[in-house]
């Protein structure tokens, strides 16, 4: 399930479907614009209870099954901490991985 849902991650990116960076996500996810949420289990409380208290308000389900490196692998950039992703497809197709 794992690399399933990290390749869907970087299939995404390829095809600028997200958005990350804590400040980046908030602003998308105040937009209305980010469709499902990946928090790093890794990044700090103070990161996790902003960005879980801000997706929980807008009613933007999340993730924190992976570290900040496995995050930032799937995209192919470092220290990621938060991805937002923007399309309904690719959120779809993460929802039926998660599950």
């Amino acid at each position: 399930m794992n690399k399933d849902l990290l390749s869907l991650i970087g299939l995404a990116y390829a095809a600028k479907k997200i958005v990350t960076g804590e400040e980046f996500v908030i602003e998308k996810i105040r937009q209305n614009q980010v469709k499902f949420l990946f928090i790093a289990k890794d990044a700090s409380e103070k990161s996790k209870k902003k960005l879980i208290d801000k997706a929980t308000f807008y009613k933007v389900e999340y993730n924190l099954d992976f570290s900040s490196e496995e995050l930032s692998k799937a995209i192919g950039k470092q220290n990621r901490m938060s991805i937002g992703i923007l399309d309904k497809g690719f959120t779809k197709l993460i929802k039926e991985k998660v599950i």
